[in-house]
């Protein structure tokens, strides 16, 4: 519909992330790509092109600061939807462990290690959605219980 009114094309929020067989996979492709996008190029492609080397330490520092700035981002918007709440901590943490865990895991892949030995897709599609079920259950779900944003979102869906 709103597509029609607007007469362009919208990107979708989400593919299909349930799907993911990776970390990559969920974060980079799956997981809200206009998100990714302005995060790859407003934060990653920059590091990277300032890097001399692109190596995979610069690799990685360009992607862990990208989810640092997400996580940071998400700690903002908890904090006016919350009523002013100090956060926790807990939604920075997920998402600064999640970036180190994509960035080694997008290391690793490349490396020589990574290219002899793979994975069946579904083992890597169960350590992916356990990685994320577990990481979210431990530190994003929490905060937004805290800060009652479950509510704060259904009622502004819901009412508006």
């Amino acid at each position: 519909m709103l597509t029609i009114v607007l007469g362009c094309d919208l990107e979708p929020v989400f593919d299909e992330p349930y799907l993911s067989t990776s970390l990559q996979d969920f974060w980079g492709r799956r997981w809200n790509p206009v998100v990714s996008s302005i995060l790859r190029s407003g934060i990653y492609s920059p590091l990277r092109g300032r890097s001399k080397s692109k190596s995979g330490l610069s690799k990685f520092i360009g992607v862990s600061t990208a989810f640092l700035a997400s996580g940071l981002f998400h700690e903002l918007i908890f904090f006016y939807t919350s009523g002013h709440e100090t956060p926790s901590g807990g939604v920075t943490l997920f998402y600064v462990l999640n970036g180190v865990c994509t960035a080694t895991e997008i290391v690793v892949k490349r490396s020589e290690f990574g290219k002899r030995w793979t994975v069946r897709p579904v083992v890597s599609w169960m350590l992916t959605m356990t990685f994320m079920v577990v990481t979210s259950g431990w530190l994003y779900f929490p905060q937004m219980i805290r800060g009652d944003q479950i509510r704060q979102y259904t009622k502004y869906v819901f009412v508006s």
